[in-house]
C-alpha cells in the first residue's frame, strides 16, 4: 500500500513538473505571436562582431519578394508541412549513411526555433528542444507570422540580422522596394551569411541567386504567398494581441 502511496506522489509530482514544464516554455512562444521579439538568442550569443543591427518591419512592411525567396532558398515546403520537411529528413539520413556529408534539413519554423530560442550545435537536447519549440510555434503562430519572424531575424551577414537592415545596408532600400534579383541575392547567403556576402558575390553566389530567381517564379505561380496569407494557425488565435478592455 505504501509502495503504490510513493509511486501515485511520484507520478503527480512529474506530472506537475511536465505541465509547469509545458506552460514556462509555451508562454514567450504566445507572446511573440502578437510582439516583435526585442532580440534573439542568437543574436545575445554571436560573437564573430562587436555589435549587431537588428530593426523590426511588419509584413506589409516587407513586401512579397523577400519572403518568395527564403522560401525559394530554405523552404519550398513551407506552406504545407508541419513544421518538419520529412522527405529532406528521409533525403539527409540516406546521405548520412552512404558515407555522404551531414546536409541540413531545416525548415524556416525549426530555424525561427533555434535563432529566438536556443544555441548552435548539433547536442542531442539541443535537436529535442528545437523539434518542441517548433511544434508550439507551428500550432500557436500562422504561417505568415512565421515568415514574417523569419524574415526579421536571419542573419544575412555578420552581425546583420533581418531583410529590413540588410536592405539598407546593401542596397539602400527598404524590403518592399527590393526587386528579385536584390531579394535572391539576399537569400543565397543563408546557407553561410557569414562566409557569402552579398555586396562581394561570388561565382557560387550568383549560381545561386539564378537557381532561387527560378524557383521564385514557380512559387509565384503556385501562389504561395496567398495561401500562408490565409493560414491563421491551428489554435485560431486572434490576429491582434488580446484585450481585457471593453
Amino acid at each position: 500500500m505504501r509502495k503504490k502511496t510513493r509511486r501515485w506522489r511520484l507520478n503527480r509530482l512529474l506530472l506537475k513538473v511536465l505541465i509547469t514544464l509545458i506552460v514556462v516554455s509555451w508562454i514567450p512562444v504566445l507572446l511573440l505571436r502578437w510582439i516583435p521579439p526585442p532580440t534573439t538568442a542568437f543574436m545575445l550569443q554571436q560573437n564573430h562582431s562587436p555589435q549587431y543591427r537588428y530593426q523590426w518591419m511588419d509584413w506589409q512592411q516587407l513586401g512579397t519578394r523577400p519572403a518568395l525567396a527564403v522560401m525559394a532558398a530554405e523552404d519550398q515546403k513551407f506552406p504545407e508541412h508541419f513544421g518538419f520537411d520529412t522527405g529532406a529528413i528521409q533525403n539527409a539520413v540516406i546521405d548520412k549513411l552512404d558515407g555522404k556529408p551531414l546536409r541540413g534539413a531545416s525548415t524556416i519554423s525549426q530555424q525561427v526555433s533555434k535563432n529566438l530560442f536556443l544555441w548552435p550545435g548539433r547536442q542531442m537536447s539541443r535537436k529535442a528542444l528545437e523539434v518542441w519549440f517548433t511544434l508550439l510555434i507551428e500550432l500557436s503562430w500562422p504561417k505568415q507570422r512565421i515568415l514574417e519572424v523569419y524574415l526579421n531575424i536571419v542573419e544575412l551577414g555578420p552581425g546583420l540580422y533581418g531583410f529590413p537592415e540588410a536592405s539598407r545596408r546593401y542596397f539602400g532600400l527598404n524590403p518592399a522596394q527590393l526587386s528579385d534579383d536584390q531579394a535572391a541575392l539576399l537569400a543565397a547567403v543563408l546557407p553561410n551569411p557569414i562566409v557569402l556576402q552579398a555586396n562581394n558575390p561570388s561565382v557560387y553566389l550568383r549560381e545561386r541567386q539564378r537557381w532561387i530567381l527560378e524557383q521564385m517564379q514557380q512559387l509565384r505561380r503556385d501562389g504561395w504567398i496567398g495561401k500562408i496569407a490565409t493560414h491563421t494557425g491551428l489554435l485560431f488565435l486572434p490576429a491582434d494581441f488580446p484585450s481585457t478592455s471593453g
